[in-house]
């Protein structure tokens, strides 16, 4: 399953939301990459078991399952997760691009691939929109969170 969709960062038309900058949100989606256990529910324990420039591998663990995953930090760009596969989870990547089609827009696009069929063997595509629901709503949690983080200064 591939799921693809845009979250504005800031809104020129909502004078009540706060703007963020380019850099405030690049500083937010790598925290989260750095500190998941602020931005995901259930997580009990992130490792950062390696780093490189431009990259992080990493230990995931929820309750009693663990999972291994691979981010790549493209500067100011792009934040990339892949996920190996193991025996409770399937695997697949999650990208988080920033976006800035005009000097006052600013959107990140989360591009979600997994091994997930779209529909079922009997062509039911109810839990494929179902996890494609969570993902949004995931996503614009991290961009919440990320905004409550800078209210406190903490992102520059």
């Amino acid at each position: 399953m591939r799921f693809e969709h845009l979250v504005e960062i800031n809104d020129p038309n909502n004078p009540q939301l706060e703007p963020l900058t380019a850099d405030q949100l690049w500083q937010g989606l790598v925290l989260r990459a750095e500190s998941p256990e602020l931005f995901v529910l259930g997580l009990d324990r992130a490792e950062i078991v390696d780093r490189g420039d431009g990259w992080l591998e990493r230990v995931l663990h929820f309750g009693q399952a663990s999972i291994r995953d691979h981010v790549t930090l493209e500067a100011r760009r792009m934040v990339r997760y892949e996920t190996e596969p193991t025996a409770e989870h399937a695997g697949g990547s999650l990208s988080m691009i920033i976006e800035t089609p005009t000097p006052l827009a600013l959107l990140v696009r989360f591009i979600y691939e997994t091994t997930m069929p779209n529909v079922d063997p009997s062509g039911d595509d109810r839990y494929a929109e179902i996890v494609k629901s969570a993902y949004h709503e995931a996503d614009l949690d991290t961009v919440r969170k990320i905004r409550e983080i800078a209210a406190t200064g903490r992102l520059g």
